[in-house]
């Protein structure tokens, strides 16, 4: 069951997140914006923000585990997929009562529907990276990067 407010909020905000531009520079900012609130709350989290092509930032603080970068890897390759947040396709998937790890879909190897990874659109172009947090509940991780994202495109 998923609750309509919160698929409602994760729509809104993928309409809402583009950024006007996003460079290595951004890149940092956005990485070093998230790491500088997981380690303000304590958060054991890794943070890693990517193009297609390479890793730009990451970081993993206290706490967090080899797990963490491999579920970041996973939710990553899901949210250029299907170029939406993985909150969001986690929330989508639940309301239409489906199961994307049904056999033919989604590799569980390979791709993560758990909240989290957040792609980064530059408006006119498209998505450019995702940024992904692992290692609190899904809810939690997206809104961490949620936050950087509106911070970033607010300069």
């Amino acid at each position: 069951m998923i609750d309509d407010a919160w698929l409602a909020r994760l729509e809104a905000e993928h309409l809402a997140l583009d950024l006007p531009r996003f460079d290595r520079r951004d890149a940092w900012r956005l990485g070093s914006s998230i790491a500088e609130r997981a380690l303000a709350a304590a958060h054991p989290v890794a943070i890693d923000v990517r193009t297609a092509s390479g890793i730009l930032f990451h970081a993993s603080m206290p706490g967090a585990t080899a797990d963490n970068d491999e579920w970041v890897r996973r939710k990553a390759a899901t949210a250029f997929r299907f170029e939406t947040s993985t909150a969001l396709l986690e929330a989508r998937v639940v309301a239409g009562g489906r199961d994307m790890f049904e056999p033919g879909w989604l590799d569980p190897a390979e791709y993560a529907v758990a909240g989290g990874a957040v792609p980064v659109r530059v408006t006119g172009v498209g998505v450019v990276a995702v940024a992904t947090v692992s290692g609190l509940p899904s809810a939690e991780d997206h809104d961490l990067v949620v936050q950087a994202l509106m911070e970033l495109r607010e300069r």
